[in-house]
């Protein structure tokens, strides 16, 4: 169960150990540092020069926060169309706090906002194959895998074209 709390800037979520904020421009240098992370950087290429707030902006992202600081990012996007209506999300969190379950509980937080109050029975992600530690938190998250979708994604570092797996996390309503 989350709790949502909304303001004008959007809701801020609250998991059992993390707090899901919208962004605002105080935020970015946190985001900015934490992006430049060699282990980020890795999966989410390089770093744009108005990342967060405008290089992205039919995204929907909010900070990750544990105790009061910014750990990470989460982001979510709509598929609008009522035929194909369904959410994706990608995350980030800070290397040094990996491995403590912050990724997993900041994606089950935002993904029962999107099933519970935007409507969406479906939640997609889509990591690199060979991202094994994702995949991981994804699973333990309630994702399971669809398949593999080759050459899907150009690796930031190698520029080679690598395979990702389609994840889904699909909760449809009782039939009447």
């Amino acid at each position: 169960m989350i709790n949502v709390v909304a303001t004008s800037a959007g809701p801020t979520l609250h998991g059992e150990r993390v707090t899901l904020t919208p962004i605002r421009a105080s935020d970015a240098g946190d985001l900015r540092r934490l992006y430049a992370a060699p282990e980020v950087t890795r999966w989410w290429g390089p770093l744009e020069d108005d990342f967060p707030l405008g290089d992205d902006p039919e995204v929907i992202r909010m900070c990750i926060i544990i105790d009061g600081e910014t750990v990470g990012m989460i982001q979510y996007g709509e598929e609008p169309e009522e035929d194909f209506r369904h959410a994706w999300i990608d995350i980030f969190v800070d290397p040094e706090r990996h491995g403590r379950g912050i990724g997993t509980d900041a994606i089950r937080t935002l993904v029962e906002h999107l099933l519970t109050d935007r409507g969406h029975h479906r939640v997609t992600i889509d990591p690199a194959a060979d991202n094994v530690a994702a995949v991981r938190c994804y699973e333990k998250a309630g994702f399971r895998r669809v398949g593999v979708m080759e050459a899907s994604w150009r690796d930031p570092q190698s520029e080679e074209w690598i395979d990702s797996i389609l994840m889904e996390l699909v909760r449809l309503p009782p039939r009447r």
